[in-house]
């Protein structure tokens, strides 16, 4: 800037300004990769729901011959409502809902870990028959039921494990940012 009678004043044209660099605040860089890690287990988790819904379709509604898709097992129902963790943590990551967080933590332990749980109790005399005498009874495309639904129980359960653990993290850095908000 210039004065009309006198000297221009040095340092204002912007050349005295240390360069501005924006960072972002480690909370904040956590909590979104920490959102991007569970919309990727939700994707998962939402295709071996979808593997379930499928064969208890497939099987209700006798699309295909028993021998082709057996029945599902008794924890395969409750574990259809393991929709509803997946869809309040789908709500919680886009406006940071800590409510939605924690209705989707409990209900995940409730709608997603109990029915494997106790799938795998359900299973376990099937699969310890089949190891010991060879024999199994119910089939999925030709494998073994018992052997195809272990497989997919071991994936579920790591992904419910990631879910959760990734989940908690979550939580607690939203309710971290909220108490910094409180304090000030």
């Amino acid at each position: 800037m210039t004065s009309r009678g006198g000297s221009k004043l040095t340092g204002l044209n912007g050349n005295d300004k240390m360069p501005r660099q924006e960072r972002v605040i480690p909370l904040f860089h956590m909590s979104a990769s920490l959102k991007s890690e569970v919309r990727k287990l939700n994707f998962v988790h939402f295709l071996i729901w979808l593997l379930v819904v499928a064969q208890v379709i497939v099987s209700h509604f006798d699309l295909v011959s028993h021998d082709i898709i057996s029945k599902p097992y008794q924890w395969e129902y409750p574990y259809l409502l393991s929709l509803i963790p997946l869809f309040c943590s789908s709500l919680s990551l886009p406006n940071n809902n800590i409510s939605y967080l924690v209705l989707s933590l409990i209900s995940g332990g409730l709608f997603s870990v109990a029915p494997l749980i106790y799938g795998g109790m359900e299973m376990f005399p099937v699969a310890k028959q089949l190891y010991r005498h060879g024999k199994a009874y119910r089939f999925i495309f030709g494998f073994s039921a018992v052997t195809v639904m272990y497989v997919v129980m071991v994936i579920a359960v790591q992904v419910h494990a990631w879910q959760l653990y990734y989940m908690k993290k979550l939580l607690d850095s939203w309710f971290s940012a909220t108490q910094e908000k409180k304090k000030k």
